[in-house]
């Protein structure tokens, strides 16, 4: 090997951010485990963030564009958007956990009308945060929820407002690719053997991806526009005993970032449905802090590391010295290769995924939230506060799954949104649920030499997890909540592998 390529993408490209923090006194129980119902401050603000990219030239559409790539899409029901059919793709970062079916199609409808944007073009992200609050309509009742519709809407007003920005700024930009490693992620799938259970929490012999995906971002004077960050791991440093409002360790990732490089950076939640923080279910925000800056500082050292967009690392030949030495030198790409660096295709499908055979109805979980807030008001009476507390939490994880049940889409197969977009060198991919971290180390691993920027959590939660299959049956918790069928999973790696092959 006497040449190192790193992975470019050359596109129009824009980004706008803004603060979206809530009310301080807004509902904000996460935790089924939790005590509070309104949040009682901010630790650090809520942001939003929107990434523009744009085709460097707008394609032409091909015959055959929208044709699937196995031929069977429109038979299974998917509907497909291929290379061709759009040149811009909206990126709508939210440092929130998630947002429910309703929550999230009202906001990207509102702004596609106030922009004049395509619908499909939007595609809504989050950081995963678990210290932001629960922002469901449904929880207009309890305390402080009267203050979610309205802080929904500004927050749609926001996002307009972001985005409107960002289309003013749509310029020329290089963006170059790195990889770095961090050890904040841990597996999270730990066997409590004494007491014959799984527990979600710190497992240190399973083993985690520690991959942080870097991309530098720079205008065409080669001034640095934006730093993007994608690494997989939940944001579950604050816990049960949090009430303040919070980013988690995002917020300090992107301070410490922030301030080295002078730019913004935008982070993206990788697949880290068995992944968390080594430390984490705490309440004391300075602990979040502390691992922000820790994946702060593996994220600058891989930026750091990048070389000059347009560049390759050659080898040049040996130089007699003191030893025979071996010299190397960054050199630029010609005009072809820097052209090649510009293409750009787009798909955007709906992967139907089974339904998981057995899975509880309506009236089912309604009689059990009944059974289990009847238990708690019993177990208060009879003064025995630990009873009422785990009843009062298999309450809440009731509410929340009669509430996915409400918002399934009625029909035979849950229709997963994916959106899979290649700027040269590299794919962006945006998929709903929350995956097991397979899904990036398995695609990353078929396509070595390219950059794979990977954001799960997109659109609404009503996937819920994905588990590989063998985790099936077990009772871990991921899945026992997961809505659709073992092998769903491998049939999205499958199916956006099949087309990346095609880009």
């Amino acid at each position: 090997m006497t040449q190192v390529e790193t992975p470019q993408s050359r596109c129009r490209f824009a980004i706008a951010w803004g603060d979206i923090t809530p009310p301080a006194n807004i509902y904000h129980r996460m935790w089924g485990a939790a005590k509070h119902e309104r949040a009682t401050g901010v630790h650090r603000p809520l942001r939003a963030t929107v990434g523009i990219f744009e085709a460097a030239e707008a394609p032409t559409a091909r015959a055959g564009d929208l044709q699937s790539p196995s031929g069977a899409d429109e038979a299974s029901g998917r509907r497909l958007q291929v290379a061709g059919t759009g040149s811009r793709q909206i990126l709508l970062a939210l440092d929130h956990c998630i947002l429910g079916a309703v929550e999230h199609g009202q906001l990207v409808s509102h702004i596609a009308q106030a922009t004049g944007q395509a619908r499909e073009s939007i595609l809504v992200v989050f950081s995963h945060t678990h210290g932001a609050g629960l922002m469901g309509l449904e929880r207009a009742s309890l305390p402080g929820g009267d203050l979610i519709p309205g802080y929904l809407r500004s927050v749609a007003e926001r996002a307009t407002s972001l985005v409107n920005e960002a289309l003013s700024r749509l310029a020329p930009a290089d963006i170059t690719y790195g990889n770095g490693r961090c050890n904040l992620a841990a597996h999270r799938d730990f066997w409590d053997a004494e007491r014959q259970l799984w527990a979600c929490g710190f497992n240190p012999a399973g083993p985690a991806d520690d991959t942080v995906l870097v991309a530098r971002v720079t205008g065409a004077d080669g001034r640095l526009l934006a730093s993007v960050v994608n690494y997989a791991c939940h944001p579950t440093t604050l816990a049960w005993d949090n009430t303040l409002i919070s980013p988690d360790y995002i917020g300090a990732l992107r301070e410490t970032v922030e301030r080295e490089t002078g730019a913004p950076c935008l982070f993206l939640q990788g697949a880290s449905g068995e992944l968390g923080p080594v430390e984490g279910f705490v309440g004391d925000p300075a602990v979040a802090d502390r691992n922000g800056r820790q994946l702060a500082y593996a994220a600058l050292a891989a930026l750091t590391a990048l070389p000059a967009a347009g560049t390759r690392f050659r080898y040049t030949g040996p130089v007699v010295s003191g030893a025979t030495l071996g010299a190397w030198a960054h050199e630029p790409l010609s005009a072809d290769e820097l052209a090649a660096k510009e293409a750009w295709q787009v798909a955007r499908w709906n992967e139907p995924l089974a339904y998981r055979p057995g899975q509880p109805t309506a009236a089912q979980v309604e009689a059990e939230l009944k059974q289990f807030q009847a238990d708690e008001e019993a177990a208060r009476a009879a003064g025995d506060p630990t009873k009422a507390a785990d009843c009062r939490a298999m309450a809440e994880r009731k509410r929340r799954l009669l509430h996915r049940l409400s918002q399934l889409p009625p029909s035979d197969k849950f229709p997963l949104q994916v959106t899979l977009w290649r700027m040269g060198d590299a794919w962006w991919l945006g998929v709903q649920g929350e995956f097991y971290s397979v899904l990036q180390t398995e695609l990353r691993r078929r396509f070595p030499g390219k950059a794979i920027v990977i954001a799960t959590i997109a659109a609404d939660w009503g996937a819920s997890y994905l588990p590989p299959r063998e985790i099936y049956g077990t009772g871990i918790y991921q899945e026992t909540i997961a809505v659709v069928a073992p092998g769903s999973l491998e049939q999205v790696i499958e199916s956006v592998a099949q087309r990346m092959k095609t880009f």
